[in-house]
């Protein structure tokens, strides 16, 4: 899942990009409001995590306008601990969660999660197609009871899948919400990677569950999907 991080403290902002990345996020950064205000209507986010104590423009205005503007992704706002007029003044135009500093990057990417879930429509943690189960707050995938490693990029890739279950997702939604903005790999790595899954998630079972449509691009089996690897 992609996240537009804006933060001006730059050590803060690395931590989190680094501590997001490790747990599979693709992660770009905005050091203040007309940055975050350019990338966020440039590029497709999954969740923007926005800090209200910007330069050049704070970041209850640009929230403000991005909800104005009819922007309707979700954004965690991050607050002072005693700040609690910003608290509800960013609630009441238009954030879905915050977050007071100091925090923990556990509780960062909980809120995270439940964002993202919620974007989907979905409440339980746990997805299941057919004999495979996902679970996104623990990050264990299992096929018929048996456990599968995936690593961080394999398991965001399967869960982008997962959200989108009987749906075709082309390589380029794919790229967008799995790829920051400074990677510098090829857009053959979509189809590199879908070869992994297949490797770990349908080798040895009878029914493949990731199929291809040719010239439109790939998806996570439905109830009724016809075979076309």
């Amino acid at each position: 899942m992609r996240v537009l991080l804006v933060e001006d403290h730059k050590p803060l902002s690395r931590s989190l990009k680094r501590g997001l990345e490790e747990e599979g996020f693709a992660v770009d950064l905005a050091e203040d409001g007309e940055e975050a205000d350019f990338k966020a209507r440039s590029a497709n986010y999954d969740v923007i995590v926005l800090d209200l104590m910007l330069p050049k423009k704070d970041g209850l205005t640009v929230l403000k306008e991005w909800r104005k503007s009819g922007l309707g992704t979700h954004v965690l706002v991050l607050t002072a601990k005693d700040a609690l007029d910003d608290k509800v003044k960013g609630l009441d135009i238009g954030a879905d969660d915050y977050l007071t500093k100091p925090f923990q990057l556990e509780e960062l990417m909980a809120r995270l999660r439940a964002l993202i879930r919620r974007t989907h429509q979905v409440k339980d943690p746990v997805l299941r197609v057919h004999d495979l189960e996902l679970d996104t707050a623990a990050r264990t995938v299992r096929r018929s009871g048996q456990s599968i490693h995936l690593t961080p990029r394999e398991f965001a890739l399967l869960q982008f899948l997962a959200y989108h279950r009987g749906k075709v997702v082309t390589r380029t939604m794919i790229w967008e919400h799995l790829y920051d903005e400074y990677d510098e790999n090829t857009s053959n790595v979509v189809d590199v990677y879908i070869r992994y899954l297949r490797t770990k998630i349908d080798k040895g079972f009878e029914m493949p569950l990731i199929l291809t449509r040719w010239g439109e691009g790939y998806m996570l089996r439905g109830e009724d999907a016809p075979d076309r690897r």
